[in-house]
């Protein structure tokens, strides 16, 4: 059974409903399936001055979280972030940066790889948050499996070749489409990963 880790962080919700819709897509591919929320990092005033924010960690405190173990057991990491100015979030950049140790030994190559994010509006950055994100995928030496247009239902949530790009404006729900989108992008790296492992 193909293994897929899904590591991502959320402040508010959004980037946890897509994790799970990822999770949904690589269950339904028949991949044994973690998903991990990656420790926060913000100083406790930050995150109270934001009720969303209070609310979700204080309703998530006690989820598993991310470990280097679950990226050792991984076939494939799918990596979940929202967009900050551009780039990926710093809690899950503080995870990334434990990482060195299972670089060093050669245990995050050869893996399959993707992402998703989410932003404020529609030009809030996705894009080069999912390029910069794939920086580290290169430096692992991972094979980078993004949706590009293989299905129609990428056209209906914004058309991002990248990966999954959630635009929740004031913190509405996340969208069918996207979730649909979040779905195929875990099936799709389950299949690839499924191939990969069989070689």
């Amino acid at each position: 059974m193909t293994k897929v880790a899904i590591i991502y962080y959320s402040s508010t919700g959004t980037n946890e409903a897509m994790a799970r819709a990822v999770a949904e897509g690589a269950k339904e591919a028949g991949a044994e399936v973690r998903v991990r929320l990656v420790a926060e990092t913000a100083p406790d005033a930050a995150i109270s001055r934001n009720p969303a924010w209070r609310s979700f960690v204080d309703a998530h405190q006690n989820d598993p979280r991310a470990s280097l173990d679950d990226l050792e057991w991984a076939d494939a990491i799918i990596f979940g972030t929202p967009t900050r100015f551009g780039n990926i979030a710093s809690q899950l950049k503080a995870f990334i940066d434990t990482t060195a140790g299972l670089w060093l030994q050669g245990k995050l190559s050869n893996k399959v790889y993707a992402g998703f994010t989410s932003a404020q509006n529609a030009h809030g950055g996705q894009e080069s948050t999912l390029l910069a994100l794939f920086n580290t995928v290169y430096h692992y030496g991972g094979f980078i499996v993004p949706p590009g247009y293989t299905d129609p239902l990428v056209f209906a949530s914004g058309g991002n070749p990248y990966g999954p790009s959630v635009t929740v404006g004031s913190g509405g729900p996340v969208g069918q489409a996207d979730l649909a989108h979040g779905r195929y992008l875990g099936k799709r790296v389950a299949e690839v990963a499924s191939k990969l492992v069989a070689c």
